[in-house]
């Protein structure tokens, strides 16, 4: 079955639904929205010349693990037959409560950071699976 759902995979929709993903951290943790908070929760310090080192590193990192996260949501949306958008939606937050959620959960847990960082982390990951499958869906 699973080996199937791979043969099944649109992979143009997929690569869409990363870079959704992707875009929606950019403006997720920007001025716009969070980076404020996010910034002064992390202890980031900006304006110091190595808190910018590796950062395309860590651009190209965290596509390729969206990538790898849309990779799924396509074979689950082969897998569970998503007929439509509302479904898409059903998936997205399905997928993000029970591991995402869960898993920053754990993490948050032991090193407890503030709840302030808990929601602005645990919501991009929300929306942003969520958004992934709705992409993948329409594109599908």
């Amino acid at each position: 079955m699973l080996n199937d759902s791979f043969s099944h995979i649109h992979w143009l929709a997929v690569l869409a639904g990363a870079a959704a993903y992707w875009i929606l951290g950019a403006i997720w943790y920007s001025p716009v929205l969070f980076s404020k908070s996010w910034v002064k929760m992390v202890n980031l310090k900006m304006d110091d010349p190595d808190a910018k080192k590796g950062m395309p590193l860590m651009f190209a990192g965290s596509f390729v693990l969206m990538f790898v996260a849309s990779t799924g949501i396509g074979i689950l949306s082969n897998i569970l037959y998503i007929a439509d958008i509302m479904h898409a939606v059903k998936l997205g937050l399905l997928v993000s409560i029970c591991f995402s959620l869960t898993s920053t959960s754990i993490a948050y847990l032991y090193t407890r950071k503030p709840l302030g960082l808990f929601a602005i982390d645990c919501g991009y990951h929300i929306v942003g699976t969520t958004l992934a499958c709705v992409v993948i869906k329409l594109l599908s």
